[in-house]
């Protein structure tokens, strides 16, 4: 109804706004309607025609996108101008970018300071990339300035061919007006795809940048090398504005310093965390994972960077008291910073080397994507699986749960994987729950259902292969056009393919968790064949569940497990 409906509505509300409840500024829209209709509206963006078509146009004139960008921006009633008060930090990267403004922003929290946060992509809620101190925009907020902006863009359409921004370039332009009107402190910016390009990169004077890990991803609009893509993301740069990245092999180095000198702009490659004093004890991390280490130290950068720019100057009231000297590069001693190593260990983010374990059954959740974030991963969760495995007390099963989208080469993950030595490997699409109530923040309208069925069939396929199995001739997955089927046909004793995400846990868990056990859970039947194949996993002492490939992935199963995602 909402989906069919919701531009009528707000055809409505635009043209008899005199008789509703308005908002103080003009040109913007009530905010009566609830929250899923908002999330309902906002899908309409994945799809509209005009910004597909612009898309198509621009990817031959990258330029044309800042250009767009901006025209969206003052049709949403900003100026760039104004995100110069933001007191921003931008931050790009193939890996661990959103890691590291996850402990960037939780350090200078810990300050006092008013924190924004702006990431992609949301695990469970679209509120998720929106966060004021470390904290989704409440559900209230999020209606109100999502029809504020809407509002304005949908008013000045048809003078503008019918044009409105795409899901992304508005959730960006949502976020500045958000930040704007919560009055952050400062606000961190992840990067969206790239860097130059990104409709993010509107930003002027941000007051510090940094780059995280460079790798291949988004091929088709970054370019096939990296040395391509690490010029995109220094596109970040701005002149005379201190940039930060961490050791980058030769070749994007390179890149990056020749990016820096032709833009003016100073750039220091972070210390090894290993570098800076600390107490005697090793430092610890909040995010699991030897990578994150990295992510950390270029975090303190940015934190220390964005402190000298803002205290020294004497424009915050009670400066730290022991600040280091702004030299470079930079080793804090972090004992004498105690808040921030502090900082580092309580930082959390969700679904990036994230363990959960309910009773017998463990979850292992990351979401790497590229084969250079699943290298990390495979190093990750066999450190740590192998841990819990000692303290089991009987046997423990491996399930691998995975799905990949988009270019991404799911072979070649896959192959980093096998090493990992699983009972069963589990296949499904990033579709929450197969019903047609299914949370409209995880709606995905760029992609059919058959589609995404059909790429967890190869991957199924791929792992075949991977692990020397044979075909099994005529096996498929009977795709219905209606409606999703309720579970796939089985090639092997070890691999399975599932329509949804808890469909594929309810399989795997076998009724041991007892959050999926839940009365309020709706139970998916399987074939009796699919239900024997799981004996092991009834009785085992436990089972470890890795689920990697995707972040979308690892947000619908965070939502059936975490309660907190679940309200």
């Amino acid at each position: 109804m909402v989906n069919s409906c919701i531009q009528q509505t707000v055809t409505v509300c635009l043209k008899f706004r005199p008789f509703c409840k308005i908002l103080k500024t003009t040109c913007t829209l009530v905010f009566f309607l609830p929250l899923q209709d908002a999330v309902c509206t906002l899908n309409t963006l994945q799809t509209n025609a005009c910004a597909l078509e612009q898309v198509r146009r621009e990817r031959g004139h990258p330029q044309l996108q800042l250009q767009a960008m901006r025209g969206f921006l003052e049709r949403a009633g900003l100026v760039v101008e104004e995100l110069d008060h933001l007191n921003i930090i931008h931050v790009t990267g193939t890996k661990g970018k959103g890691s590291t403004c996850a402990f960037t922003e939780h350090i200078l929290r810990s300050y006092g300071f008013r924190t924004g946060f702006y990431s992609s992509p949301h695990l469970v809620e679209v509120r998720e990339r929106i966060r004021i101190n470390g904290k989704p925009i409440g559900k209230e907020l999020f209606t109100k300035y999502f029809w504020q902006v809407y509002g304005r863009l949908y008013e000045t359409k048809d003078t503008h061919g019918g044009s409105m921004p795409a899901y992304f370039r508005f959730l960006t332009i949502l976020a500045f007006h958000v930040f704007l009107q919560e009055k952050v402190d400062l606000a961190v910016i992840e990067v969206g795809i790239g860097g130059a390009y990104d409709c993010t990169n509107i930003i002027r004077r941000p007051w510090v940048c940094g780059i995280a890990s460079l790798g291949i991803d988004h091929t088709s609009i970054l370019g096939d090398t990296i040395e391509k893509i690490a010029w995109q993301k220094g596109g970040i740069f701005k002149p005379g504005v201190p940039a930060f990245t961490v050791k980058q092999p030769d070749g994007p180095m390179m890149v990056l310093k020749e990016r820096a000198k032709e833009i003016g702009c100073p750039l220091w490659v972070c210390p090894e965390l290993e570098e800076y004093p600390a107490d005697s004890e090793p430092l610890r991390l909040g995010l699991a994972g030897h990578h994150q280490r990295s992510n950390a130290s270029l975090a303190l950068q940015l934190s220390h960077s964005w402190l000298q720019r803002r205290c020294l100057p004497g424009r915050w009231e009670k400066p730290p008291a022991q600040l280091p000297a702004y030299t470079y590069p930079i080793i804090l001693d972090l004992t004498s910073l105690s808040s921030w190593a502090v900082g580092l260990e309580d930082t959390e983010w969700p679904g990036r080397t994230q363990t959960l374990k309910h009773g017998p059954v463990t979850y292992f959740l990351d979401g790497a994507h590229t084969t250079r974030s699943m290298l990390a991963c495979v190093s990750w969760f066999s450190k740590v699986a192998s841990q819990h495995e000692r303290t089991t007390g009987g046997p423990v099963v491996r399930v691998l749960l995975f799905n990949a989208t988009g270019e991404r080469d799911s072979a070649a993950m896959l192959k980093l994987l096998v090493p990992c030595h699983f009972d069963f490997a589990v296949f499904c699409p990033n579709i929450t729950e197969a019903i047609a109530s299914c949370n409209a923040d995880q709606q995905n309208f760029n992609v059919s259902v058959e589609n995404m069925l059909t790429r967890c069939l190869d991957n199924q396929r791929s792992w075949r292969l991977l692990n020397g199995q044979e075909e099994k001739p005529g096996a498929q997955l009977l795709i219905s056009r209606d409606a999703l089927p309720l579970v796939a046909a089985e090639r092997c004793s070890k691999t399975l393919v599932f329509p949804c995400i808890l469909s594929a846990l309810q399989w795997l868990s076998q009724g041991r968790d007892s959050v999926l056990a839940h009365p309020d859970k709706r139970v998916i039947p399987v074939k009796p064949s699919v239900t024997a194949k799981a004996a092991p996993l009834r009785d085992a002492a436990g089972i470890h569940v890795l689920v990697a490939g995707s972040l979308h992935l690892v947000g619908g199963v965070l939502k059936h497990l975490d309660p907190s995602f679940a309200s």
